[in-house]
Parts: C-alpha cells; sequence; structure tokens
C-alpha cells in the first residue's frame, strides 16, 4: 500500500510542476511577444533617425562649400542621365 501512496504522491507532485511549468511557458510567451514588439518598433526609430541622419547630412554637404561642388557634381550627373533618357526615348 505504501508504494501506491508514493506513487500517488509522485504523480500529484509531477502534475503540480506541470502546471507550473504551463504557467512560465504561458509567461515567457508574452515575455518574446513584448519584446518582439519592442524590436519592430525600436528598428522603425533606427530607420526614422537614419533617414534624417541622411537629410541632415545633405543638408550640410549642400551648405559647405566642399559640398556644394559635390552636390553640383551629383545633380549634373542626374541631369546628364535624365537627357540620356530621354534621348533614347525620342529614338
Amino acid at each position: 500500500m505504501q508504494a501506491l501512496d508514493d506513487l500517488s504522491q509522485n504523480v500529484h507532485l509531477l502534475l503540480e510542476r506541470y502546471s507550473a511549468l504551463q504557467q512560465e511557458n504561458a509567461q515567457l510567451r508574452l515575455d518574446i511577444e513584448k519584446q518582439r514588439q519592442e524590436l519592430i518598433r525600436t528598428h522603425s526609430e533606427l530607420l526614422d533617425l537614419q533617414q534624417k541622419n541622411r537629410r541632415i547630412a545633405t543638408a550640410n554637404a549642400l551648405t559647405s562649400a566642399e559640398g556644394t561642388e559635390e552636390a553640383t557634381k551629383r545633380l549634373n550627373a542626374l541631369i546628364a542621365q535624365i537627357d540620356r533618357a530621354i534621348a533614347a526615348l525620342k529614338r
């Protein structure tokens, strides 16, 4: 009879541990989802900041002497590409 009582206690203990692990697993899944949402938000913020940084760098380049020269070169290259595209369309 003692063996049956021991087995019953072990099964009860096993079920308690299983229940606790299920609760812990559910909490961990919630934590993972929160972390995933935070990662998405942070990544979006990073992209926004990178875009702002590029805009600032472009503005700074256009206002500095050497930046103006570089911007002029870029604009001339873009104009040349547009001219070539227009010429190709006329054919």
